[in-house]
This record gives C-alpha cells, sequence and structure tokens, in this order.
C-alpha cells in the first residue's frame, strides 16, 4: 500500500478555512466551499487529501457539487463526533483533530509513511 500523507494541522485549518456550514446533523455535513480556494489550487494537495479522505475509516461519502460549490460528507459519528466537524469549522481544536485524521489515515494505508 502507499505511504499515507501527514496531514499537518496548519494545512487541516487552511482547507476548512473555505467551508462554510450549510446543514450539519450527526453522520453527514454539507457545506459550501469558497470559489476562492481555486486561488490556492497549486500550493494545495488537494488531490492527495481526498484520496485519503476517502480512505479512512469513518468517512462513508464525499460528493463535491461544483455546479454550486458545495460538499456533502457522509461519516460514522461513532468515530467523528459531531463536535469535531464543528470545532473543525470554528478553527477550534485542530491539532487533536489533525492527529485522529492522521492516524486515522495511517490505518487507512497499513501504516505506511
Amino acid at each position: 500500500m502507499s505511504a499515507a500523507p501527514h496531514i499537518p494541522s496548519e494545512l487541516v485549518l487552511r482547507i476548512a478555512s473555505y467551508f462554510t456550514p450549510i446543514h450539519h446533523v450527526a453522520g453527514r455535513l454539507r457545506v459550501r466551499v469558497s470559489s476562492d480556494i481555486k486561488k490556492e489550487a497549486d500550493s494545495l494537495p488537494l488531490e492527495k487529501i481526498d484520496q485519503t479522505i476517502k480512505q479512512i475509516d469513518g468517512i462513508k461519502n464525499v460528493k463535491f457539487n461544483k455546479l454550486i460549490g458545495s460538499a456533502t460528507i457522509e461519516y460514522d459519528h461513532e468515530i467523528f463526533p459531531k463536535k469535531m466537524w464543528d470545532d473543525l469549522l470554528k478553527g477550534q481544536n485542530l491539532h487533536e483533530i489533525s492527529a485522529l485524521i492522521n492516524n486515522l489515515a495511517q490505518k487507512a494505508t497499513g501504516g505506511a509513511r
């Protein structure tokens, strides 16, 4: 299996700063994605992050609607509590969130780095 990219908390915050919550219930989060994220396309490894997210245990599905600029994330609320997502969108507890994401990503890729 390929190595899991390490996702630093600063990158998590940077990406989350482009999201505005639209609707959120435990297990399903819908966010508006700012078109300004396109300005960072060269510096953000979005493709690698997207691939990693899809492999993480607890993320059931991720759908992007480029036409209206939104993303819907379906997740296991036992692994990712609703509060974690709320904190992420508020820019709080990012080191803990980043550690959880990286731990799960590492497990998804067989622990390789």
